[in-house]
């Protein structure tokens, strides 16, 4: 039996809440469970208003598609979300340059992750005593890394690594990247935005994750990790665990 919980939360500095998501375990239109983060961006409200938007659109794409295959379904419903979202950009100059990040997940079968993938916002698997970032960044920082020029703690802490090279209304077309996961039992899933990320280390993260039972109390946690780290950013937290009941 699936199960999951999702939570957003303001953090201690931003005035508004530009993180959004949307978890359920139950049908959505051919999906079985569908999952999703997104870290809105703009200017005064355009940043709130572009990740809600995105989501809603996704959703309801979903809904309304025909499609059998899991990866066209969700490349379908992010494109028509970017498109949309452009249009809305190009009729009120308040939304002008609005546009979000977008990491988007759903469980196949038994024990298979199929993960959509736009910014900076992360899809983790988090398995026994490890921790597996699944999503790759697309940042300037996460390019200065593979192109060696620092390391990953000096990334976490750069000045220069909220700025993402792909988002949702960005640009006429978007590129997702795609990701499949085999599952196991025991797994647990994570998705975050960055305001987790760049708080929590890993590696405190894991130990967080692996504390009690409930995946309410493991995301309530994570959040008050993030804020007593500072908590410089809105903090968004989607938690699957895929087996939960099964044998571990």
């Amino acid at each position: 039996m699936l199960k999951t919980y999702s939570i957003t939360d303001i953090g201690r500095k931003r005035k508004l809440n530009q993180d959004y998501v949307f978890a359920t375990p139950k049908r959505v239109g051919n999906l079985s469970n569908v999952f999703i983060v997104a870290d809105g961006m703009g200017g005064h409200k355009a940043g709130d208003y572009a990740s809600r938007f995105t989501v809603e659109t996704v959703i309801e794409e979903i809904e309304s598609s025909f499609e059998r295959n899991p990866e066209i379904i969700l490349s379908d419903a992010i494109d028509a979300a970017n498109r949309k979202l452009r249009m809305k950009a190009a009729e009120d100059e308040r939304l002008f340059g609005m546009g979000t990040t977008f990491v988007g997940a759903t469980v196949l079968g038994e024990n298979k992750l199929k993960v959509a993938n736009v910014g900076d916002s992360r899809a983790y698997l988090l398995r026994g005593d490890e921790i597996r970032q699944i999503t790759r960044d697309h940042s300037l920082v996460e390019e200065m890394v593979r192109m060696g020029g620092i390391d990953r703690e000096t990334a976490r802490r750069h000045v220069d690594k909220n700025i993402i090279t792909r988002a949702v209304g960005a640009t006429e077309t978007v590129d997702v990247d795609f990701f499949d996961v085999e599952l196991m039992p025991g797994d647990l899933v994570l998705m975050c935005s960055d305001g987790l990320t760049n708080m929590v280390p890993d590696e405190e993260i894991l130990a967080i994750a692996r504390e009690g039972e409930e995946l309410t109390d493991k995301a309530e946690r994570l959040i008050e990790a993030a804020n007593n780290n500072g908590g410089r950013d809105n903090i968004a937290v989607v938690l699957i665990e895929p087996f939960a009941g099964g044998d571990r």
